[in-house]
């Protein structure tokens, strides 16, 4: 008899919830005090051309790129193009341009592979999505909302669930809280900028919302490249025919649902299922 196997998120749970906030503005440093008191983890998107550029409220202020590396630890740094522009409107050189140049200074700064984005604006094309790809970007996040907790099907075009000002937000992620399938993998993806709440005096959103969903023993929460790197990883396990055994040839182990039971891939080894 056939046995179900389904690839499960680390540690053997279902549900991963991620943000993506873009911008680096000051008030990101209040946004990651509260999701740090909470475990959850987020993509930050910068744009390493705009450090200096000048700014009308105090909210609007970027942060200092020296800053990054402290700030954001535990989080992702990621590309939102060098200068923000409406990307889908440049010519072909300048997406490139956009794309490699933000990787470039961000990496130097960090010493660490950049390997995402965001496209600003919500600009993109297929010449765009080429572009990125062009240019090493493993996945990049639009801003069409789902309002659904589905795994994306091209990361180059990762359609978020919702941003933080959806009228249905929290009906969105308590919904998300009692999602209990586990022959189902559930993605829950916020995003939005920092300096937002600070603009409209509503910080308790993302307050309240921290409170509610962090530190959930059936939910993993990761930046956004580490669930295209699990993801993918998962893919190159190569499972017996019969369902017997499988072999991990990823670095990091990978954990599957056998019937009832979790099973942990250890990574270069053969594990029975």
């Amino acid at each position: 008899m056939l046995k179900k196997i389904y690839t499960q998120f680390p540690g053997g749970k279902h549900k991963v919830l991620t943000l993506s906030y873009d911008d680096g503005k000051v008030p990101d440093r209040k946004l990651v005090s509260i999701l740090n008191e909470h475990g959850i983890k987020c993509t930050f998107n910068v744009n390493s051309g705009l450090e200096k550029l000048s700014f009308k409220e105090s909210y609007e202020e970027r942060i200092p790129m020296s800053e990054y590396a402290r700030l954001y630890a535990g989080h992702e740094i990621a590309t939102h193009t060098v200068t923000h522009p409406t990307i889908a409107r440049s010519p072909k050189e300048q997406m490139v341009l956009q794309f490699i140049e933000d990787r470039r200074a961000l990496e130097e700064l960090l010493k660490v592979p950049v390997r995402g984005n965001a496209y600003p604006n919500g600009s993109f094309s297929d010449e765009v999505v080429e572009a990125a790809r062009a240019s090493g970007i493993a996945y990049a996040r639009t801003i069409k909302a789902t309002k659904g907790y589905d795994l994306p099907t091209d990361y180059l075009r990762w359609n978020p669930t919702c941003h933080h000002s959806d009228p249905d937000f929290e009906k969105i992620y308590t919904d998300f809280l009692d999602l209990h399938k586990t022959q189902y993998l559930y993605l829950l993806y916020v995003w939005g900028h920092s300096y937002e709440f600070e603009r409209d005096g509503n910080w308790e959103i993302i307050e309240k919302f921290a409170k509610k969903v962090g530190g959930k023993d059936d939910i993993w929460y990761a930046t956004n490249i580490e669930i295209v790197d699990y993801l993918e990883a998962a893919n190159r396990v190569q499972v017996a025919v019969d369902g017997s055994f499988a072999y991990n040839p990823n670095a990091c182990s990978i954990f599957f649902q056998v019937e009832n039971d979790t099973v942990e891939l250890l990574p270069g080894r053969i594990t029975e299922l």
